[in-house]
């Protein structure tokens, strides 16, 4: 169910702003999950399965060992993640 309300609506427009920025996607990806997770405990969101379970491919993404730096392959996979959680958030 849609959570309704300006604050969700705030949320999901921030989101998708985040995904949407220039910068490296990695970086974005970072972005966008403190965002949802601040929206999730402050209520303006609900949690979905699929919302969590691509957030969760978003992190697996994101690991990495100290001082290893991201790109390639790391930066099209978030890319391709964030569309999807774009996608998603208006289910939340």
């Amino acid at each position: 169910m849609t959570t309704p309300g300006d604050a969700a609506a705030r949320a999901r427009t921030e989101v998708r702003q985040l995904a949407a920025a220039k910068g490296h996607p990695t970086d974005n990806a970072r972005r966008v999950i403190e965002r949802l997770e601040h929206a999730f405990v402050a209520g303006e969101l609900q949690r979905t399965e699929l919302l969590d379970q691509a957030i969760q491919d978003l992190q697996r993404v994101l690991a990495q060992a100290d001082g290893q730096r991201l790109g390639g392959k790391s930066g099209e996979a978030a890319r391709f993640i964030l569309r999807a959680i774009v996608r998603r958030v208006d289910e939340a």
